[in-house]
C-alpha cells in the first residue's frame, strides 16, 4: 500500500503526520519524502544515509558550426528553450524539459544530449524503517524530474525490502503535488479546521479528486477554529480519519525535533488510529473495486 500524506498548502502538520504515522506503522514500511524543494522528514526520522545519487536531465547541447538556422528545433520546443533570433539560435537549458523533441528534428546534427543536475536522491533507514527523499539543487525550478528520479530508486529499494510506503508530499495543487500523490493507494489530506485550511483543503480535494482514489481528511490542530472543515468532509463523504488535538505538547515536540506520536501516550494512539483507519480505507476501496470488477 502507498498513502500519500498532501495538503493544500503548507504549515498545516502534513510532516507531522507523515513522521508520526511512519513510528506507528506496524508492518515494514519506507518513508518518502518527496517535498524535494524543502524536505524535512529526515529531521524527525533521523535516517542513516547509506548512499546518495544525482539525478540529471537531458537537455540539448548547440554546435554552432553545424548549424544551418532552420529553426526545426525552435519550432518544436513547447518551452522555448531553444530559440531562433534571426539566423542566431540560442539554447537556454535551464528552461529544458528534456523531451528531446529538437535532438530528434536536427537535420544537421548540430544538437547532442547533454546533461543539467536536478539535484540529488539520498536513501538509508531509520531504525527498521527505509528512507528516500530528494533535494532539489539551489536555483532548480522543476521538480517532478527529481521527483521521478526518487520513485524509481524508491522501486529498486522496495524490490529489494517489500513493504508498504508513506509518502510526505509536497504542499498545494499543482504540478509536483499531483505528481506525488497519482500513484498512491490512499491519499491522506492534512487541514487545519480554518478558514484558510477550508478553502485549501476543497482546491485539493478538487485537484486530486479526478484520480479516483480514496481520500481521508486529518483535521490537525482540532479544536482550534470552526467546524466548516468537518461539515465539508461529511457533505462530501469525506471520512474523517483522525482529529489531532491542538496542544501544547505537539508543539514543543515538534519545536524539538521530535516525533509527535512519541510525546504522550494518548497522541501515540491518535496516530495508532489513524494508521488503523488507513488501512480500513484502502481494504474498503479495494473491496468496492472488486464488486465493481
Amino acid at each position: 500500500m502507498i498513502v500519500a500524506v498532501a495538503s493544500g498548502k503548507g504549515g498545516t502538520g502534513k510532516t507531522t503526520v507523515s513522521a508520526s504515522l511512519c513510528s506507528v506503522w506496524d508492518t515494514p514500511v519506507t518513508a518518502v519524502d518527496l517535498d524535494v524543494e524543502e524536505p524535512n522528514l529526515h529531521l524527525f526520522l533521523c535516517p542513516e544515509i547509506s548512499g546518495s545519487a544525482k539525478a540529471t536531465l537531458e537537455v540539448p547541447r548547440l554546435d554552432e558550426g553545424l548549424c544551418d538556422a532552420c529553426g526545426k528545433c525552435s519550432d518544436v520546443c513547447q518551452f522555448k528553450a531553444i530559440s531562433l533570433f534571426g539566423d542566431v539560435l540560442l539554447a537556454f537549458p535551464e528552461m529544458c524539459h528534456g523531451c528531446g523533441a529538437c535532438l530528434e528534428v536536427c537535420p544537421q546534427g548540430a544538437l547532442s544530449p547533454d546533461h543539467r543536475e536536478l539535484g540529488e536522491v539520498l536513501w538509508g533507514s531509520s531504525g527498521d524503517m527505509g528512507f528516500v527523499m530528494g533535494r532539489l539543487r539551489v536555483g532548480e525550478a522543476m521538480s517532478p524530474p527529481l521527483m521521478r528520479a526518487v520513485k524509481k530508486r524508491l522501486a529498486e529499494l522496495n524490490s529489494q525490502r517489500p513493504g508498504d510506503v508513506i509518502i510526505d508530499c509536497p504542499p498545494g495543487v499543482s504540478c509536483p503535488a499531483v505528481n506525488a500523490v497519482m500513484d498512491s493507494d490512499v491519499i491522506l489530506l492534512v487541514s487545519e479546521p480554518t478558514p484558510f485550511g477550508l478553502y485549501d483543503f476543497t482546491l485539493a480535494w478538487e485537484a486530486f479528486g479526478p484520480l479516483n482514489k480514496p481520500m481521508g481528511a486529518v483535521i490537525n490542530r482540532a479544536g482550534l477554529g470552526d467546524g466548516k472543515l468537518a461539515a465539508f468532509c461529511r457533505e462530501k463523504g469525506i471520512p474523517i480519519l483522525a482529529e489531532l488535538p491542538f496542544s501544547r505538547e505537539v508543539a514543543e515536540s515538534y519545536s524539538q525535533g521530535q516525533i509527535v506520536a512519541q510525546a504522550t501516550p494518548e497522541l501515540n494512539q491518535a496516530f495508532r488510529e489513524l494508521a488503523a483507519n488507513t488501512r480500513e480505507l484502502y481494504l474498503a476501496s479495494q473491496s468496492k473495486e472488486a464488486a465493481h470488477a
